[in-house]
């Protein structure tokens, strides 16, 4: 299998070059993709004087990450696409080969990446229960997350109207309904070192309103409305404990705005995928074997997002 590794970036010049050395060290020889949304530092004369080898895209108007993600997506070349922040890096030379050898089945649509926060105690997240199986999680963190290009662009790549957070968990749920899972992967660390320089505001408000749009797009018409029942209380309830308490109100209130202009366009999951994404969440993971019995059949089921593109 080969691969490609995508960075989407804005303003952040000094952690993109560290970003980029990384992917250049890998043993597998990624192709490498650098997407600027509209950086006003000195990104794109950097990239192109220090790293002429690097495909470099600059636009002059900013629309996210999520939108720049499937752009790259659709201009990758190989086999398997690998997304890091521009403030995160590769461990060591041999993420990108070992991740790699973790798709061993052809229902593993993609995998979740081990990660480290420093800024957040510096502790290994999604590290699998053990190497012998496969273990089966039920989404994976952007900065740390491998797909297999053809499973990504056949779902439908990430809701491109959700901007900004949330949107792995929404393309997980669907790739599981078409039959793919999420293998917690056995490969050395990804490093996030989770910029200082955040909209915290922005994170919030899109985190409470795209939780609101998970269920408007996917949840099955008979759960949904207890679904966004419940987690509009749970996002009230982190609100009044939260510094940026207006902006997850407003989150809250524009999700359920958004979320009935979207009944619509709804294409919701089976109820049989629904079931089992919840189980994967409370779990923490499954076994391969557990969960191949109640795949439906690998064959997408439309492609919803399409919106998103535009």
């Amino acid at each position: 299998m080969t691969a490609t590794v995508v960075i989407v970036s804005k303003n952040r010049c000094n952690d993109l070059r560290k970003a980029i050395a990384s992917c250049l060290s890998q043993t597998a020889k990624p192709q490498i993709i650098v997407v600027d949304d509209a950086s006003t530092d000195q990104t794109a004369s950097m990239v192109l004087r220090e790293f002429p080898e690097v495909g470099f895209i600059r636009h002059e108007e900013s629309r996210g990450c999520v939108l720049r993600r499937n752009e790259a997506a659709a201009l990758a070349s190989f086999d398997v696409i690998f997304s890091i922040d521009d403030d995160a890096e590769f461990s060591t030379p041999h993420v990108v080969e070992q991740a790699l050898a973790d798709f061993s089945e052809s229902r593993i649509g993609a995998l979740s990446i081990p990660l480290i926060e420093p800024r957040k105690g510096g502790e290994v997240q999604n590290r699998p229960p053990d190497d012998r199986d496969i273990w089966v999680s039920d989404t994976f963190i952007g900065t740390a997350y491998a797909v297999r290009r053809q499973c990504f662009l056949k779902v439908g790549g990430f809701r491109g109207d959700l901007i900004h957070q949330g949107e792995e968990t929404d393309f997980c749920i669907r790739l599981l309904d078409s039959g793919f899972v999420v293998r917690l992967s056995n490969a050395d660390p990804i490093i996030h070192h989770e910029s200082p320089f955040r909209d915290l505001d922005r994170m919030h408000y899109f985190g409470r309103r795209n939780d609101l749009l998970f269920a408007a797009n996917n949840v099955p018409a008979e759960l949904a409305v207890l679904h966004m029942l419940a987690t509009t209380v749970n996002g009230l309830r982190a609100a009044m404990s939260a510094t940026e308490r207006g902006a997850m109100l407003r989150g809250i209130g524009d999700g359920w705005w958004h979320a009935l202009r979207a009944l619509g366009g709804r294409c919701p999951v089976r109820r049989e995928t629904y079931q089992l994404f919840r189980q994967l969440r409370t779990s923490g993971a499954l076994t391969f074997s557990e969960v191949a019995p109640r795949l439906a059949d690998s064959m997408p089921r439309g492609r919803a997002p399409d919106r998103q593109d535009r």
